[in-house]
Order: C-alpha cells, then structure tokens, then sequence
C-alpha cells in the first residue's frame, strides 16, 4: 500500500496562521518516515512558504514537526525505487529550491525542534533565520555513513558551523544534542521549554516591521544567496552522480536493511 493510501488525504506539512501573534505555523507531518523530504512533501512545505510569504497578517513563519523527528533527510524509500542518478538529480533540484526559498522569503523563519534531525534536515535547520531546540533534539550528518556527502544542504551549513565541528562532524557522521549544537552554531538556541522561547522570539519579531524585517534578513543572507548561484548547480551534478555507485546503493540498501554497510563490518 502507498503512504499516499496509508495517509488518506492528510497534508504531510499542515499549515496554520496565529493572526493576533502575526505567526503562520508550518508543521512537518509524515512520522511514518519521519517527517522524510519525500517527493509530497517539499511541494506541501514550498506551498505553504509561498501561502505565508504572501500573507499580510504574517510576520513571522515557525516550521515545526509531529513526532520525534524534525526531519530525518532524503525518503530513501523513494530513492531505492527508481534510477538512482535520476532520482538523485530530483531529490537534489527540489532541496536547492526548499533552501533558497527558505533563506529568500523575506519574513524571518524560526525552526522549532524537539526531535532528531538527520542529513538533509540539518540543511533546512541551517537556512531557517532562527532555530531553537528542546531537550529531546539530537543532530547528525549521517551522509557519509551511506557512501554519500552532504553536498546541497552545505550551501547554507557551512556558514552557519565552526570549521572544526564541520569537519569533525562531516566525517564521523556522529550524533550531537542540542547544547553542542549552539556551541557550534547549528541552532540558536537550547531552551528547556523550546515552545515557550519561540512564542518569545515571535513577539519580539512582532516588533519589528516588515519592510526593516526584510532588509535585515537579506543583509544576513545575501553571501550564502550568492553561493547558491555560483554553485548550486555543480553540487547538484555531483551529489547526482554519487547517488548511482556501488558504495551508495550498498548504503542505501544496508540502511532500508537495518543492517551495517559491508565497510562498516
């Protein structure tokens, strides 16, 4: 049965608007693959990115989840089920445009975690303007351990982290909480109550207006913006090309498998 029929027809990003926060609230809800960037899902998130950025009653957009995953990165059940390069250059045009409009929409977005993030939702945390993280926040890069590299979400990562913690974190693909995760620059903030320090973040973005919120925002995110237009394109014709060999389907198949890599034994 598809997760289409297992889902009915329930949104994977439900979309809410708090009028009197000034607030539109986008929810990651597909737990059965932990809130995984599938194919349904990034044309939900882009729609209601688009629904908020055009809405005057919006000040701010807060992405948050059900369940206890943000998001766990690429569905690698749809990776496995069609040519893999293929599938890849997909997989990797649709994250480009989930980031861009991510770090280009002109009103501020908070991420709002309390749950695992994984590989490719650490690039969607990264672009986020803010990110705050509960207790129950892990952190990993887990691309390398799959016979892969994080090669899109870099775009935004890379300005965010410590030169030491991208390059330990890059290779080892180890987990991290969200204290580490402030320390080096991945998140905002590590708040025990992380619903509590959004709504906080959010009035005090309230107070700003949206044109001085606009401006502030691209002055932050102009050089990464450029980035993208100056290497997007390599990066997506890479990771393509890496999705179709040997040590990636082993990965990826060891991964669907629950069991290790044949390099990993």
């Amino acid at each position: 049965m598809s997760d289409d029929a297992l889902r009915g027809t329930a949104p994977m990003v439900r979309y809410d608007v708090d009028v009197d926060a000034g607030r539109a609230t986008l929810t990651f809800d597909s737990p059965h693959n932990r809130n995984a960037l599938s194919a349904r899902l990034v044309a939900e998130l882009l729609d209601g990115l688009a629904t908020a950025t055009a809405d005057d009653r919006v000040r701010a957009i807060v992405l948050t989840h059900t369940g206890n995953t943000f998001c766990a990165g690429a569905d690698l059940g749809e990776a496995s089920a069609a040519d893999p390069a293929v599938a890849a250059d997909d997989r990797s045009r649709a994250i480009i445009e989930v980031l861009r409009a991510l770090l280009s929409t002109p009103k501020p977005v908070i991420a709002a975690i309390d749950g695992h993030v994984r590989a490719g939702g650490m690039g969607i945390v990264a672009a986020c303007d803010i990110a705050v993280a509960g207790p129950s926040s892990s952190f990993a890069l887990t691309e390398v351990r799959i016979g892969v590299a994080p090669f899109m979400i870099s775009l935004p990562l890379l300005p965010r982290l410590t030169a030491r913690a991208a390059s330990r974190y890059y290779l080892t693909g180890e987990k991290f909480g969200c204290e580490v995760a402030e320390r080096i620059g991945l998140i905002t903030v590590a708040a025990e109550d992380h619903g509590a320090e959004v709504a906080r973040l959010c009035a005090e973005l309230r107070k700003g207006s949206p044109q001085g919120l606009a401006e502030s925002k691209r002055l932050v995110n102009t050089a990464t913006l450029a980035e993208f237009d100056a290497s997007a394109e390599e990066l997506a014709r890479r990771s393509a090309s890496f999705f179709g060999t040997p040590e990636a389907v082993e990965g990826i198949t060891a991964f669907l498998q629950r069991r290790p890599a044949r390099w990993a034994q």
